[in-house]
Parts: structure tokens; sequence; C-alpha cells
């Protein structure tokens, strides 16, 4: 059985399409609707390392209080931009998906086939009729 974990949105576009391509590949995972579950301090700073990626790229801006929290002060270290996505769980970015392959900021959405153990099942198009995958469950080049 393989183990998949989604940190999901369910009003987020991308977040919806990401899971559908875990669902596509024959797994159903375990989903963490951030907003209501956000991860504690040693998660956060867990899934930050598995991504090896800068705390700055895991910020959101957009419909987030990011502005208003000053959180493109350059003077800001790492520890104070996780106590921000701590206190303000919608500053995470989204969807973040962990597999036994590594763990992924998954933007774009089709970033989460890099990671996902088992092949596409079948034809994906994404939420606004992009073709993913084709109908022999292969990835598409995108445009």
């Amino acid at each position: 059985m393989t183990d998949i974990t989604i940190y999901h949105n369910p009003d987020c576009g991308t977040s919806r399409n990401v899971l559908a391509l875990i669902r596509n590949s024959g797994v159903e995972p375990t989903i963490i609707e951030y907003l209501k579950t956000p991860p504690d301090r040693a998660r956060m700073v867990a899934l930050i390392a598995q991504m090896n990626i800068p705390v700055r790229d895991v910020l959101r801006q957009k419909g987030t209080p990011y502005d208003e929290l000053q959180l493109g002060n350059p003077s800001l270290n790492d520890n104070d931009l996780i106590d921000a996505m701590l206190a303000h769980p919608i500053l995470m970015n989204r969807p973040i998906v962990v597999t036994e392959l590594g763990a992924r900021l998954c933007r774009p959405s089709e970033a989460v086939l890099d990671i996902l153990p088992s092949p596409q099942q079948g034809a994906f198009s994404k939420e606004d009729g992009e073709q993913v995958v084709n109908a022999q469950g292969a990835r598409v080049a995108s445009h």
C-alpha cells in the first residue's frame, strides 16, 4: 500500500487538481486540510527540510496577510517566517504532497507526477481543461 499525504485546501483549484492526480494513480491519500489542522512547528520544519526549498518559497502572498505582516522584510529569519505560518496557516503555500519518493510543493499541479510511486491509470485534465495525462497514462508535454 502506497502512503501519500497531501496538505490540502479544498478551496484551491491547484490543490484539487493535485488530489485528483493522486487518485488517478489509484491511491487514496491521507488528506490533511491544513487550515483546519495545521502542522505543528516540528512537522512544518520537517516538511520544509524534506522539500529542500527555502522557507520563503513556502509562503503564500496572494489572499493572505503577507503584506500586512510585512513578511517580505529581508531581516526576517526562517523562524520568524515559520512563526507567521503557524499563527496564520493561510500563509502556507499549497498543496504539499509527501510520498515515499519525497515531498514537494506541487505548483504547478503536474509537479506531483514526479513523486507519485504509481503511474497514472488514465487520461487526466485539470479543472481548466488543460490535459496533463493522455489516455495511456503518459504525461502530456506542457505548452
